[in-house]
């Protein structure tokens, strides 16, 4: 079972930064697929950023430029830096794994985009 962990949300101002980390407890993290997911309320689970697990990204359309996706294998950690928030990358967002054909999830972290 791999478990996810999530931390970093929090209350931001337009056009402010905020730094999302997510701890993987699995010994094979190196091999995972790993992604930032959000959901806004009403709206479906949308992709954020991915990375495998040699380092190479993408991007939703709508965070290029302004997110960076990374991943740490010795910490078995990924990030998502986030800046010139807009409030409408207001969201709960989610660590995601994919590994052995399996996708997990972790339990999401709140990013409120407010004056």
């Amino acid at each position: 079972q791999v478990q996810l962990v999530e931390s970093g949300g929090g209350l931001v101002q337009p056009g402010g930064s905020l730094r999302l980390s997510c701890a993987a407890s699995t010994t094979i993290f190196s091999n995972a697929l790993m992604g930032w997911y959000r959901q806004a309320p009403g709206k479906q689970r949308e992709l954020v950023a991915t990375i495998t697990n040699s380092g190479s990204t993408k991007y939703a359309d709508s965070v290029k430029g302004r997110f960076t996706i990374s991943r740490d294998n010795a910490k078995n950690s990924v990030n998502l830096q986030m800046n010139s928030l807009k409030p409408e990358d207001m969201a709960v967002y989610y660590c995601n794994a994919f590994i052995l054909g399996k996708y997990f999830w972790g339990q999401g972290t709140q990013v409120i985009v407010s004056s």
